[in-house]
C-alpha cells in the first residue's frame, strides 16, 4: 500500500511512542524523585527542627549546667572559707589547750616548789625534819598522779634527797640547851689564871685553959705574920700575860662576855645558825683556856663541856633539799 504524503511512517510513530514512554517514565522519575526530595527536605526540616531543639535544650542544660557550676564553686569557696575557719579555730582550741597544760604544769611545780620550800623553812626552826620528810612525800605522790614522762627527773631527785634526809643523824637539841646554860651557870665559880689563892679557914678550937690559950694565941700571930711575910711574893705559872694583866674589874667583863658568848650559841641553835654556833663554842674555849686558871677542876669541867657541845654539834646537818629545788627550777624552765 502506498504512504501518503503528511502521514507519519511506522518508524517514526514508533519513534513518538518510545519518546512519550521515556516521557512518561522520565515524568514517573520525576515525580518518584520529587516525591523522595520532598520526603528528604520533610525530614531534613524534621530533623533540623529536631537539631535545634535539642541545641536549645543543649543550651539550656549548658546554662544550668554553668549556674551549677558557678554555685558549685560559690559553695566550694565557701566551704574553703568554713574550713579555714574551722583549722583557725582548732589550732587557736589546741594553742588554749597547750596554754592551759601549761600553765596547769607551771601551776603544779610552783606549788611543789613552794612547798618544799616552806617545809625546809620550818625544819630549819624546828630542828626537826618531820616537815621535809612529809613535804616530799605529798611531793612525790603529785609527781605519781601527774604520770608526765618531763617530771621523772623531779621525782628521781625527790627520791633522792628523801633517802638522804631519812638517813641523817639527829642533833638533841634540848639537851645541848641543857649543857649550855650548866655552862653558863659554872662560868660565875671558874678561878681566874691570877686570881689568888683561896685560904683555908682556921679549925675550930676546943675549949682550953687560960695559959694553953695564950699559947694558941701566940702560934696563931706567928702563924698570921708567917702567912702575910709569904704573901707578899707569889710565884704562879700563867701562860698568857694578857690574863696576869686582868684587873677586878675587866676580871668581871670578861666572865660577862664569856656568858654573852655562850647565851649567844644558845640563840645560834635555836636559830639553826651553824657557823654562828661553831664560832662562838670555839671562841668559849679559847677564852676560857686563856684567861681561867686551867689547874682549876671547874675550868676542866667547863672546857669538858665546852668540847662536848662542839663534839655532838660538829654532826649537826641541816636537812636539805637543794636537789629537789634545783630539778623543780628546771622543770618549770622547760629545760
Amino acid at each position: 500500500m502506498p504512504l501518503l504524503e503528511g502521514q507519519p511512517t511506522v518508524w517514526q510513530r514508533g519513534l513518538r511512542r518510545a519518546m512519550w514512554v521515556l516521557l512518561a517514565l522520565a515524568l514517573a522519575s520525576t515525580a518518584v524523585l520529587w516525591q523522595k526530595l520532598e520526603n528528604i527536605q520533610t525530614q531534613l526540616a524534621r530533623q533540623s527542627a529536631e537539631a535545634g531543639l535539642s541545641a536549645s535544650q543543649a543550651l539550656l542544660t549548658a546554662r544550668q549546667a554553668q549556674d551549677v557550676a558557678v554555685e558549685g564553686s560559690a559553695k566550694i569557696a565557701l566551704f574553703d572559707q568554713r574550713l579555714a575557719e574551722v583549722a583557725l579555730q582548732r589550732s587557736q582550741i589546741e594553742d588554749l589547750m597547750q596554754s592551759l597544760s601549761r600553765s596547769r604544769d607551771e601551776n603544779l611545780l610552783v606549788d611543789m616548789e613552794s612547798a618544799v620550800a616552806l617545809a625546809q623553812q620550818q625544819a630549819q626552826l624546828t630542828g626537826s625534819i618531820e616537815p621535809v620528810v612529809t613535804a616530799l612525800h605529798a611531793v612525790d605522790a603529785r609527781l605519781v598522779r601527774a604520770a608526765q614522762p618531763r617530771l621523772a627527773r623531779v621525782q628521781r631527785a625527790v627520791a633522792k634527797d628523801l633517802a638522804r634526809i631519812q638517813s641523817m643523824t639527829l642533833v638533841d637539841t634540848p639537851a645541848l640547851l641543857v649543857k649550855m646554860d650548866e655552862l653558863v651557870l659554872l662560868i660565875d665559880e671558874i678561878p681566874l689564871a691570877n686570881a689568888a689563892p683561896s685560904v683555908a679557914p682556921d679549925k675550930p678550937t676546943l675549949a682550953r685553959t687560960p695559959a694553953e690559950a695564950v699559947m694558941q694565941w701566940g702560934e696563931r700571930l706567928l702563924q698570921a705574920v708567917h702567912t702575910e711575910i709569904k704573901d707578899l711574893v707569889r710565884v704562879s705559872r700563867i701562860n698568857d700575860p694578857q690574863a696576869a694583866l686582868l684587873s677586878p674589874e675587866q676580871s668581871f667583863f670578861v666572865r660577862e662576855n664569856l656568858k654573852l658568848r655562850v647565851l649567844n650559841a644558845r640563840l645560834g641553835l635555836l636559830a639553826r645558825q651553824v657557823d654562828a654556833v661553831r664560832s662562838d663554842l670555839n671562841l668559849t674555849a679559847s677564852t676560857i683556856a686563856r684567861y681561867f686558871d686551867p689547874q682549876s677542876r671547874k675550868t676542866q669541867t667547863a672546857l669538858a663541856l665546852v668540847k662536848q657541845l662542839k663534839t655532838e654539834f660538829g654532826s649537826f646537818e641541816q636537812p636539805r633539799v637543794d636537789e629537789t629545788l634545783a630539778a623543780l627550777a628546771a622543770a618549770a624552765g622547760g629545760h
